[in-house]
């Protein structure tokens, strides 16, 4: 599922030689990479936002409808259901394979495996004042008003809980890198230290447009810039019709 990063940074080379716009050096390469990985992974939550407000418009009756699948197949790499601190505090890191990443976003929340539904602080007091409400309401959360803590959760009583309570959770993508040694005063490709894009194999072309873009403008060359936002933008438009 993972994008090569050697298949990437061939491209660029070979498009920015076409236009005779100068070499990319794998330091540049790299920085750009990440930034350009970044972006196209937080246009997943835009994108993915914009979906849910259609959806309910959209005719059930076709193909259009995969796209939320799509959206979800993007983001389910990044995807883990992890434990709230004491039930009201939000983890803010995750490890995979002994590194720890950064949570860029949170999803739902959930108590005993069932969905919470979220509710303002307002309704939670106020629902809080019937024991009765409380115990045929679903499990619901709250923004907390205590500093350093999160939500409130409660399902079943006025009482919070503060077990058994998880959130789903986004992680930052691994940050790539065209792993490289120098031989000759020549930097040439070393898989046994590349990291790879994680990002779904349908944004290689996204990848490459974004990274021409970038390197553009670091090399002032203001033609490439433009090719590259050009083909950009046909792509994104093609993937929204």
């Amino acid at each position: 599922m993972a994008i090569s990063i050697d298949t990437v940074y061939q491209r660029v080379l070979a498009i920015a030689n076409k236009e005779q716009r100068g070499y990319i050096t794998p330091q540049e390469f790299n920085l750009m990479a990440n930034q350009a990985q970044m972006s196209i992974f937080e246009s997943y939550f835009y994108d993915k936002n914009m979906r849910e407000r259609l959806e309910p418009i959209v005719n059930p009756e076709t193909d259009e409808t995969n796209i939320s699948d799509l959206i979800s197949l993007k983001l389910g790499v990044f995807k883990e259901s992890l434990p709230v601190t004491s039930g009201h505090t939000f983890p803010t890191t995750t490890t995979v394979s002994g590194v720890a990443y950064d949570i860029f976003q949170y999803g739902r929340v959930f108590y005993l495996d069932q969905v919470c539904r979220k509710v303002t602080i307002n309704e939670a007091e106020r629902l809080k004042k019937s024991v009765r409400h409380m115990i045929d309401t679903d499990p619901m959360y709250a923004d907390n008003r205590v500093t350093g803590r999160d939500i409130v959760v409660y399902a079943g009583s006025t009482s919070e809980k503060t077990s058994n309570v998880t959130v789903e959770t986004f992680r930052v993508p691994k940050e790539p890198n065209w792993g490289y040694v120098v031989v000759n005063e020549q930097a040439l490709y070393n898989s046994n230290t590349v990291v790879n894009f994680e990002l779904h194999r349908a944004e290689e072309d996204s990848l490459v447009f974004k990274i021409l873009e970038l390197a553009g403008i670091i090399i002032n060359k203001p033609g490439l810039v433009q090719i590259a936002a050009g083909k950009e933008v046909a792509e994104k438009t093609t993937q929204k019709q």
